[in-house]
């Protein structure tokens, strides 16, 4: 079960900051409180991988995930993010909730992966993530997030991705001998942050799949 219900999860993610001066080229989208709450919620209630658990969350950006997994259980948050500017508003919001055990690693994920896990390897029981989708010349990036949290993580993986993928990262993976389900269809609800954006917001369609290496029961 969760601790608090999630109108009341939702309600408190609501006043996390957001960023400042969103990157394009890092795919700098806020995760709304609504789909952080739904995302982390249903995880520990319908699969208890939040409480009591080390988690990870890769491209944290300014922590929602992260600050939702603390306010359902989770003993100790990491999360792991590139930008300097995400990685400051991620420690004004935890100093302004005043949270304990949660705290962020200035890294690349992708570079954990090219360079070796190292001693992050296997060691965190849950990994959340929201990746970039790979829209801006960067096709893949979501697929490499996503080989990242499974070396990273001894339980389970989870994380968003365009619902138009779905089929492609079942054939992914079977290509790594990983089980991986939809446990949740979700519309994301985007707001015009870049000047090129037409519209005032979009709804995309995206999935919240689990994964779980290939012994494990899915």
């Amino acid at each position: 079960m969760a601790r608090l219900k999630l109108n009341k999860l939702e309600e408190y993610l609501s006043s996390v900051d957001g960023f400042e001066k969103p990157k394009i080229l890092l795919e700098q989208y806020p995760t709304p409180p609504h789909i952080a709450a739904c995302m982390v919620h249903h995880i520990q209630t319908q699969h208890e991988d939040i409480e009591g658990k080390l988690v990870g969350d890769l491209g944290c950006g300014c922590g929602m995930l992260s600050i939702a997994s603390h306010l359902l259980g989770a003993d100790l948050t990491i999360g792991f993010e590139i930008d300097g500017d995400a990685i400051d508003v991620f420690r004004g919001n935890i100093d302004d909730m005043e949270l304990p055990n949660v705290d962020c690693v200035r890294t690349d994920v992708l570079q954990l992966q090219t360079e070796g896990i190292g001693r992050w390897g296997k060691v965190f029981d849950t990994i959340v993530m929201n990746p970039p989708f790979g829209t801006k010349h960067n096709a893949g990036i979501d697929m490499q997030f996503l080989e990242v949290g499974l070396a990273l993580a001894s339980g389970a993986v989870y994380s968003l991705h365009k619902t138009s993928t779905r089929d492609y990262i079942q054939k992914r993976c079977h290509k790594w001998n990983v089980k991986g389900k939809v446990v949740a269809e979700l519309r994301y609800n985007l707001d015009a942050s870049y000047k090129f954006h037409k519209h005032k917001s979009k709804d995309i369609e995206v999935d919240l799949w689990r994964f779980v290496h290939g012994d494990e029961t899915i």
